[in-house]
């Protein structure tokens, strides 16, 4: 049935597909690390070019300016700054005075608990 011709052919097939199979791999696998690369550089060139064009806003003294003024409350000599705290604004520091005991209070309390069937039975 199976022939010396037919085996060595089936031999030299398979020799050539297993030639074949790990360049192929490797083609893929570079394949896919060139799209992870090229990815990689575009989000790079976009974080390029906002950084440039920060660099450009911080570059304006009327930028720099008008940040000075709200973030850091700066003024000029002469000027009268007024800083208007909002009455709800106390009320919330208040109320988050955080818990009235430490955790592990509370996480000794339930081990006691689950310790302790309740009465009547349960289960």
């Amino acid at each position: 049935m199976l022939t010396s011709r037919a085996a060595i052919l089936a031999l030299v097939v398979c020799v050539i597909a297993l030639s074949l199979a790990y360049p192929l791999r490797e083609y893929v696998a570079q394949r896919a690390h060139i799209a992870q690369l090229q990815e990689e550089q575009a989000r790079m060139e976009e974080s390029v070019r906002e950084l440039r064009e920060r660099e450009e806003e911080l570059s304006q003294e009327s930028y720099v300016e008008r940040e000075a003024r709200v973030r850091l409350h700066y003024q000029y000599p002469g000027e009268t700054t007024y800083i208007i705290a909002r009455p709800d604004a106390e009320d919330d520091a208040e109320t988050d005075t955080g818990p009235s005991e430490p955790w592990f209070t509370s996480l000794w309390r339930s081990v006691e608990e689950a310790d302790s069937p309740p009465p009547g039975g349960g289960l």
